[in-house]
């Protein structure tokens, strides 16, 4: 099974071998080497677990897997989501209505992960972390194949005995940069932070967005000056062109959530599938290299 650092590690040697395809063919047809291939920027999409129902957040994740996700962040419903936005604490209050429990996400993760191609991350608050016993939680969502873990509660003075544990269990946990943090409490999030750095867009909580601010641009560099880490930018990106944007950033990762889960929300489970894998592939080709495009397409 492949970490979340060795998918990052994986997508980064993608576009050195992409490079040097395009420098060998223009080699041969005496043509001028085309312009140097943007970094490989991972998308990552979010939905909640148990809405509509658990069995099409199943299919939602195979979907995903085959539609240009290279990872998945899966929510698990929690009563008091704090730094959700609206869609997404009405996912959250719909999925818990019919009855979702964690027991069963994971049982229905522990039959769908050996099919996906991806890592998938849990999006967990720290209060059911601490009520079922740190080492015991870690234990259950490893046990279902689960590889990565945010928890956007998780204070950072408390995230060692969180971290040290999961990695006994071969779990990353990912901590997030809020645009308000200092740069000592980047530099420290920064080395603390496994798998990679979640940098959050906007203060507030999530949702859709019409606009980007740029802080996140100096966000980004502040975070390049401290460490060579992948970084992820979500919260309130919802399209294509702001994705699009972010890769221009340079962030190394994309993380879109409201989007999906809106979809998800709006319609039957058919359609709902059906533009969850349409705005996966806008996504996607908004945020791939133009060059590798081309590599895939003339194959």
């Amino acid at each position: 099974m492949t970490s979340i650092s060795h998918t990052f590690q994986t997508l980064r040697v993608s576009v050195r071998v992409g490079e040097a395809s395009l420098q060998r063919e223009a080699s041969l047809s005496g043509e001028a080497p085309p312009q140097e291939a943007r970094q490989q920027c991972a998308l990552i999409p979010f939905i909640t677990a148990g809405d509509p129902n658990l069995e099409t957040t199943a299919e939602a994740l195979h979907i995903l897997d085959r539609n240009g996700a290279d990872f998945i962040e899966l929510g698990i419903p929690y009563s008091d989501p704090l730094a959700d936005g609206p869609v997404i604490q009405a996912a959250a209050t719909r999925a818990l209505q019919k009855g979702t429990k964690l027991e069963q996400v994971l049982e229905m993760l522990h039959v769908v992960i050996p099919s996906l191609k991806v890592p998938i991350i849990l999006f967990t608050y720290y209060n059911p972390i601490l009520h079922r016993g740190i080492k015991s939680f870690l234990a259950q969502i490893a046990a279902a194949g689960v590889q990565g873990l945010v928890v956007p509660d998780l204070p950072l003075e408390e995230a060692e005995e969180l971290i040290q544990t999961a990695a006994s269990f071969g779990v990353e946990v990912i901590l997030l940069v809020a645009p308000t943090s200092s740069q000592d409490r980047i530099e420290a999030i920064a080395r603390q932070s496994q798998g990679f750095i979640y940098l959050v867009s906007v203060t507030g909580v999530t949702g859709i967005r019409s606009q980007l601010q740029n802080r996140v641009k100096y966000l980004l560099t502040d975070l390049r000056s401290v460490t060579d880490k992948p970084i992820g930018v979500g919260f309130g990106i919802s399209g294509p062109e702001q994705a699009h944007q972010v890769m221009e950033w340079g962030a190394d990762a994309v993380i879109v959530g409201s989007a999906f889960v809106k979809r998800l929300a709006e319609s039957s489970s058919t359609e709902g599938l059906q533009a969850v894998k349409q705005l996966c592939r806008e996504l996607k080709a908004a945020i791939s290299p133009v060059t590798l495009q081309q590599i895939g397409s003339a194959k």
